[in-house]
């Protein structure tokens, strides 16, 4: 499965589910050395996901140019998001 990494960062829907994927990585992964911050996950999750609600609302996340979990051979070609 070849994915083309690059375009994929500019796709507004996959960074809506990468970064709070990230965000719970980084907690999971300081819990295990019994580090936390001081602000909790529950109320960093929830920050991003009201901003996400609200860029939804806008309209500013749809984008159904996407199927499944790889690219096309065309879309691996790709320098930007297509228009």
């Amino acid at each position: 499965m070849k994915i083309n990494w690059k375009v994929r960062f500019r796709n507004k829907t996959f960074l809506l589910t990468f970064i709070p994927f990230v965000i719970s990585f980084v907690y999971q992964l300081l819990s295990m050395f019994d580090i936390f911050p001081k602000v909790s996950e529950n109320n960093i999750l929830n920050l991003v996901t009201q901003l996400i609600n609200a860029l939804a609302l806008l309209g500013l996340v749809v984008d159904g140019t996407t199927v499944g979990i790889g690219d096309s051979e065309k879309a691996l070609t790709y320098e930007e998001p297509s228009k």
